[in-house]
């Protein structure tokens, strides 16, 4: 994958290793987003998760879908903001109505009870209706701790994990072997 902006077209199937060809072209027909699925990366810091998920929003779009990307501690900031001046509907709505929204960085830190709500709410008025991407260098089994309260970590997992492509990337960081390099990108195969 490139530093540049992020195109499924460009991606090298050689880093990271184990990228399942087959199941990125089934994604880039955009179908998962017709029917409401969710795609779900996980892997270490500087995998390519965020470029990828990137990618796959830039396709969609492509394709006449409406996407929004937020860093879920931006997006927590953002209801947060909402609620304190007022505009939490119409911010939530900003987040609903997107045909995909593209959740980079979950779980960096533990949520609090009025993150959880919020997160809950954001997932529950997409599930079903929208497709969310939602990347993480946590594993699922972690996600209960990361959460904080069972029974809200539960209904989270459950909105975003039984109906999503999971895709786990694995190898080295990009970002340390183009800096040490001072390799701009990699060649598609």
């Amino acid at each position: 994958m490139r530093s540049e902006p992020a195109c499924l077209e460009d991606i090298d199937y050689r880093h990271p290793p184990g990228l399942d060809r087959s199941l990125i072209e089934r994604l880039a027909t955009c179908r998962w987003i017709a029917v409401h699925e969710n795609v779900l990366l996980i892997g270490a810091t500087g995998v390519g998760k965020a470029w990828l998920s990137c990618a796959l929003a830039q396709k969609a779009c492509r394709e006449g879908r409406t996407a929004v990307y937020r860093r879920v501690p931006r997006l927590l900031d953002e209801l947060h903001l909402a609620r304190v001046d007022g505009s939490y509907g119409k911010v939530l709505a900003t987040f609903v109505k997107a045909d995909l929204l593209v959740l980079d960085d979950w779980g960096l830190a533990p949520l609090t009870e009025p993150q959880r709500r919020d997160l809950l709410e954001v997932l529950e008025d997409r599930h079903g209706r929208r497709s969310t991407i939602v990347t993480s260098q946590v594993p699922l089994a972690k996600w209960h701790d990361t959460i904080g309260d069972p029974t809200i970590a539960d209904a989270i997992r459950d909105r975003i994990v039984h109906n999503a492509h999971r895709i786990e990337l694995k190898g080295a960081s990009m970002r340390k072997g183009r800096s040490e390099s001072g390799d701009k990108g990699r060649k598609k195969e």
